[in-house]
């Protein structure tokens, strides 16, 4: 995976959430612990349908 493109979706996702914060307005993500589980089934479900199609 490009390093470049990690880091670039690290820093936009900082950036929003900091301004989510600053309007005090809710972030529009479940909780952290749901929400890194929820990506890591979409990523594997992906991997998982390359293999299959």
């Amino acid at each position: 995976m490009d390093i470049m493109l990690i880091l670039k979706a690290t820093l936009a996702g900082a950036v929003l959430g900091a301004v989510f914060k600053k309007f005090k307005l809710p972030i529009p993500a479940p909780s952290v612990l749901a929400g890194v589980i929820g990506v890591l089934g979409v990523l594997i479900g992906g991997m998982i349908a390359d293999k299959i199609f």
